[in-house]
C-alpha cells in the first residue's frame, strides 16, 4: 500500500488579470509588515482585478526561517489549504521574537530546538504540523519557492513583482494605494 501524495495549496488569492508576487521572509519585520497588507490590498483593489501570490523567501541571517518556511508550506498541504500557511504567517508574525534571535545571534532562543519553534507554531495555530512537516513532497514545494526567486533575481525580502516584473521601488512601507496605483495604473 502505498502512502498518500500530499500537495502544497498554492498561496494565492483572488482572480484577477493582473499579479502581485510578493516574497516573503516569515519573520522579516520588513516581511510581517507587507504581509499585513495583502488583505487590504485584496479588498481595496478588488479581488477580480488582481491576484497575489506568495512566495516565501527565507534568509539565512533569520536563523529558524527554515524551519518556520516549513511549516508554512506544510500548513498548506493539510486540510485547510492555504488559509492554514496564512494563519502561520499570521501568528509567527505577531510573535516575531518567538522565532527569532535577538540581533540575529542571541538570546533565549539559542536554547530552542527545530521541534519547540513547530510547537509553538502549532500551539499558536492549532495546527498539527509535526506529520506534515516530514511529508516527502514539502522539499519540492520548498525548492520551487527558491528557484523561482532565483530565476526572477530575487535575494531579500521583502521583494514584488507587478506582472511578472520586479519592483525594486516599491517597499513593505509602501501604502496599499501605491501598490494599487502599480497593479492598475
Amino acid at each position: 500500500m502505498s502512502s498518500p501524495e500530499h500537495r502544497a495549496d498554492p498561496l494565492t488569492w483572488g482572480h484577477g488579470p493582473h499579479l502581485f508576487e510578493m516574497f516573503l521572509e516569515p519573520t522579516c519585520p520588513f516581511s510581517v509588515r507587507a504581509f499585513n497588507k495583502m488583505d487590504a490590498l485584496l479588498e481595496q483593489a478588488g479581488e477580480d482585478k488582481i491576484t497575489v501570490k506568495l512566495r516565501m523567501q527565507p534568509q539565512p541571517w533569520h536563523m529558524f526561517t527554515g524551519v518556520v518556511t516549513r511549516c508554512v508550506l506544510a500548513a498548506s498541504m493539510l486540510d485547510g489549504g492555504k488559509e492554514n500557511a496564512k494563519r502561520v504567517l499570521a501568528e509567527v508574525g505577531a510573535r516575531r521574537e518567538e522565532f527569532e534571535f535577538e540581533k540575529h545571534c542571541k538570546g533565549a532562543n539559542m536554547d530552542a530546538t527545530p521541534r519547540q519553534i513547530i510547537q509553538r507554531i502549532e500551539a499558536y495555530t492549532g495546527l498539527a504540523l509535526q506529520e506534515a512537516f516530514e511529508f516527502p513532497e514539502l522539499e519540492a514545494e520548498i525548492k520551487r519557492h527558491a528557484k523561482y526567486a532565483r530565476q526572477n533575481g530575487i535575494h531579500v525580502s521583502p521583494t514584488f513583482m507587478v506582472d511578472g516584473l520586479v519592483q525594486a521601488d516599491l517597499g513593505s512601507g509602501d501604502p496599499v494605494d501605491v501598490w494599487i496605483k502599480r497593479l492598475l495604473g
